[in-house]
């Protein structure tokens, strides 16, 4: 089923975390929130040339997707302005696909982000609804379906996930794949749950390679022509069997997530062609 629709191409992301820390949200699992006592760096906006320059690394090192990433609950009237001016020159200078993950939007906000170029915006499920009071208490899944349904709304694809790993029943990701079907989300990056010391969910010993693999051949079969993505989290939980990720997942993050390392981009090629597969560009498109 992937091979029908993606042949043996995988897309190669690559995530800048342009904004670190300072979140008012309250997300159990994440190291970034509130009520998170993790030790990361915490540091404000990027400047421009920052974010302008993680798109040239992006492009020289193969990526098919430049990620930009900000914490928050969701950006303001004037960094919506000046994230529309960024996505704008990127598109004009480099041939690579931009994702925006800024959080909650407002009315409009959306449409602004299309008009400079955005290819997607991504805003994660995390988890299934009813599972959802259990991770988070300062905003609802209802407030995550209102972003997507704005962004699809103006013509942006879908980027949306969820975190596996966080004590939710099977059932549930089932339930996230059908929504997410539902959505006609366009990329959906599975992510499997790694504790950072500090973040308030703590450790949950729930996930195995093999699970992880079935969890992402459930995605596929449920989303057959979606772009598929082995996210955050695949180094440490699908260990030795990484590679075999490639057959239900036709994309991959490398040099890092948020706030946990990953593979450099060179030893992700590298599992990527040992495996018999090809690192797909957009200009060959």
């Amino acid at each position: 089923m992937r091979h029908a629709h993606f042949g043996r191409g995988v897309r190669v992301h690559i995530l800048n975390n342009v904004q670190n820390g300072y979140c008012p949200e309250e997300c159990n699992y994440c190291a970034q929130a509130k009520n998170s006592d993790a030790p990361i760096e915490k540091y404000s906006l990027k400047s421009d040339d920052e974010i302008l320059d993680g798109a040239r690394r992006a492009y020289e090192s193969g990526a098919y997707r430049y990620c930009i990433v900000q914490s928050g609950r969701g950006p303001g009237a004037k960094r919506v302005e000046q994230m529309a001016d960024l996505i704008s020159r990127i598109k004009a200078t480099y041939p690579v696909q931009v994702c925006l993950s800024a959080g909650l939007l407002e009315e409009g906000m959306a449409a602004q982000l299309k008009a400079a170029g955005l290819d997607r915006y991504n805003h994660n499920l995390n988890t299934a609804e009813s599972h959802y009071g259990k991770i988070c208490s300062t905003h609802g899944y209802a407030d995550r379906l209102s972003t997507l349904t704005q962004a699809k709304a103006v013509g942006l694809e879908v980027c949306s996930g969820m975190i596996m790993g966080m004590g939710e029943p099977p059932q549930d990701l089932i339930e996230v794949a059908r929504t997410l079907k539902r959505l006609n989300a366009r990329s959906i990056p599975l992510n499997f749950y790694v504790y950072v010391p500090g973040a308030q969910l703590g450790e949950v010993d729930q996930l195995t390679p093999d699970y992880c693999l079935r969890a992402l051949c459930l995605f596929r079969f449920i989303n057959p022509d979606a772009e598929i993505r082995a996210a955050g989290g695949r180094e440490a939980n699908l260990r030795g069997l990484a590679s075999l990720a490639l057959y239900p997942a036709n994309s991959i993050f490398a040099e890092g997530y948020l706030n946990v390392g990953g593979d450099a981009a060179q030893a992700a090629r590298r599992m990527i062609e040992d495996a018999g597969f090809f690192v797909e560009s957009v200009e060959e498109e």
